[in-house]
């Protein structure tokens, strides 16, 4: 199946129908998987799905230390970085700045499994993203999946970016295989994601066949504005 966009609710015949889009910049907390390591996936796809306007980044020393801090320039979002040392004091940090109204949205990065990150401590997130209508993101570094109160839960795998129009030998936008795996109120899905950054947002594409997915597609998919 290519990359194509489908009118919502229709799909060409003999093909499985496209799940619903969802919003990956809902104010709730999310959080991101990278299904290989050191690829820097999950925190690309957190990125192009970060509103704008001021964002807090916060990290703990082993993500610092093992995939490196945010690139500032390259990130086209002004960010508040913090540099922590604990898991707890990253979920400490994204509680606080879901209580101030300056931010447009908070991250958090822990590395590996966090007995601080608790169903009772994904659970209070959840509920303070919500009441204050802020997106909270917790990217998740050589850790599996656990017991979590997130209302969507991301596996990220990078794909080939997508074809440069002026130059086919530079990459293009950069795409993921993007797995919700669980979400609230919906089933799972995989889409391939792009992020536009002309217009600045994820595309929603229906996942091509397997032996598409190595091949680079420049045909845009269905847009989340």
């Amino acid at each position: 199946m290519s990359a194509r966009p489908f009118p919502f609710g229709l799909v060409p015949s003999g093909r499985a129908p496209v799940p619903a889009l969802p919003d990956p910049a809902a104010a709730t907390l999310s959080e991101a998987f990278g299904t290989r390591s050191l690829a820097g996936a999950a925190p690309g796809f957190v990125r192009a799905a970060l509103p704008p306007g001021l964002v807090l980044w916060a990290q703990d020393r082993l993500s610092r230390a093992e995939f490196g801090a945010p690139f500032l320039p390259g990130m086209g979002r002004d960010l508040l970085r913090l540099d922590l040392t604990r898991p707890a004091d990253v979920l400490a940090a994204l509680e606080d700045g879901l209580q101030g109204r300056a931010l447009a949205a908070v991250v958090g990065e822990i590395h590996g499994p966090a007995p601080a990150l608790s169903f009772t401590a994904s659970r209070r997130l959840a509920l303070r993203a919500e009441a204050s209508g802020l997106p909270c993101w917790l990217i998740r570094h050589a850790a599996r999946p656990e017991a979590s109160a997130a209302r969507m839960r991301w596996r990220l795998t990078p794909l080939p970016s997508a074809l440069d129009p002026d130059d086919p030998q530079a990459p293009g936008e950069p795409r993921w295989l993007a797995e919700l795996f669980r979400a609230r109120g919906r089933p799972p899905a995989t889409w391939v994601a792009r992020h536009d950054r002309a217009a600045d947002r994820l595309d929603f594409s229906a996942p091509p066949r397997d032996r598409e997915l190595a091949e680079p597609h420049g045909t845009p998919g269905r847009r989340l504005a």
